[in-house]
């Protein structure tokens, strides 16, 4: 999506921006057949100024890609723009309670703060199984997937030869 290039001294309206341009860009998704009602962006605070720099849809649908998240997409998006993996100079702001998968990105790419709209029961409501991956993940349902540990003494071989790595770059 096309990103006005505003500054904000205060981070409310920059959240409240960041919620209008999101939600319009997932409904236009939404129409198009493009994905899921989930839109994400990606504020940058530097020098204590706030600039959004990412805005992202859900485009599952379009790419026939599960992971396509609006959240993964803006991650990518500001990742890209800033060129660098970790973000931990970045607010996430979704319009939806962001999903175990997206929650981990978010952790992976160092983001400290997530602000979101709506919470899990909207999404479960329109039949995203946000929760049920929840429970999952906390134990207390074990019916989602079936998990089988079986060793194979190839599978350390990629482990060692990283820690060996002296050029390697951790993350």
């Amino acid at each position: 999506m096309n990103i006005e290039g505003r500054e904000y001294n205060d981070l409310e309206l920059a959240i409240k921006d960041s919620y209008r341009m999101a939600s319009r860009y997932a409904s236009e998704g939404v129409k198009n057949g493009i994905g899921g009602p989930f839109g994400a962006a990606i504020i940058n605070k530097q020098d204590g100024k706030y600039r959004i720099i990412a805005v992202a849809r859900n485009t599952v649908i379009e790419t026939n890609d599960i992971t396509n998240h609006a959240e993964i997409n803006a991650i990518r998006i500001a990742s890209k723009l800033l060129g660098q993996k970790f973000l931990s100079n970045c607010i996430l702001v979704t319009t939806a309670r962001s999903c175990p998968m997206c929650l981990s990105a978010a952790i992976w790419a160092q983001i400290k703060t997530i602000y979101y709209s709506e919470d899990y029961e909207v999404a479960a409501s329109n039949g995203f199984k946000d929760a049920v991956i929840s429970e999952y993940i906390q134990g207390s349902n074990k019916t989602v997937i079936k998990e089988v540990n079986v060793k194979d003494g190839s599978t350390i071989e990629p482990f060692e030869e990283w820690g060996r790595k002296l050029d390697r770059v951790d993350y």
